[in-house]
């Protein structure tokens, strides 16, 4: 008996489950896609959005009243 044999007799193993294991097969992850609209209204989106908050900013400092 060699001490893998010891090691699987402890845990509770039997010849027979080593052959029934069951298999894992891993996939690497899709990479995300999107549409060409729906990239095109993100980057309008940031934009508008980096505008309005840039305009809100003047606002609130009182560097709009030309």
């Amino acid at each position: 008996m060699t001490a893998e044999d010891a090691i699987y007799e402890a845990e509770g193993y039997h010849d027979d489950d080593l052959h029934e294991a069951d298999i894992v097969e891993w996939y690497e992850a899709r990479p995300m896609t999107v549409s060409t609209y729906v990239a095109t209204g993100a980057v309008i989106g940031a934009f508008a959005l980096g505008v309005l908050t840039a305009v809100g900013a003047l606002a609130l400092m009182g560097r709009l009243d030309d």
